[in-house]
């Protein structure tokens, strides 16, 4: 094997590297840009003929909003029967609904930076682990076999770290 076809099986495990790590800050990042989504609700005039009606009839048009107003850490659907559980301590509870969205934006900014990228992964799959100890609590199965696949994501991109060529701190 000639230098060049070495570089060249390399490209692909450090492509493949590099799509991991996109893949999965984005998806970080973009889970905890969510946990600051809430909606507005507006009333429109409800047009007929594609003008505006005379008789003051309104629809009530919601949108998807963007604020720290709106932040929640764990949605409050699953917050009521996280709360009921005994396994789960109500300031456990409390706190990992503080710290969540911040923990996901760090770790997806870390990653798409390539900032310490194994212990960043590490990180990672330890909050991904956590989520999952709470869905298998509440029997929440389909999600959990979704943070499964997060989990073997995690172990590929670990696997393929020292093929990592585009990152800050390359020791970590």
């Amino acid at each position: 094997m000639t230098n060049d076809d070495s570089k060249t099986d390399t490209l692909g495990l450090t492509l493949g590297m590099l799509t991991l790590r996109l893949w999965l800050g984005l998806r970080a990042l973009q889970s905890g840009i969510e946990k600051f989504a809430g909606s507005s609700d507006s009333a429109q005039p409800v047009p007929i003929d594609g003008s505006v009606n005379d008789y003051g009839l309104t629809e009530t048009v919601s949108a998807k909003v963007y604020g720290l107003s709106n932040y929640s850490g764990v949605p409050s659907s699953l917050y009521d029967k996280f709360k009921s559980e005994p396994l789960i301590p109500a300031w456990g509870l409390s706190l990992y609904d503080i710290i969540l969205g911040p923990a996901f934006l760090i770790l997806g900014l870390f990653l798409l930076v390539g900032f310490a990228t194994r212990y960043t992964l590490f990180a990672m799959g330890l909050l991904y682990t956590s989520l999952t100890f709470g869905l298998i609590l509440i029997s929440q199965d389909a999600g959990v076999a979704w943070l499964g696949t997060h989990i073997l994501l995690i172990v590929a991109a670990l696997t393929l770290v020292k093929f990592n060529r585009f990152q800050v701190l390359k020791k970590w």
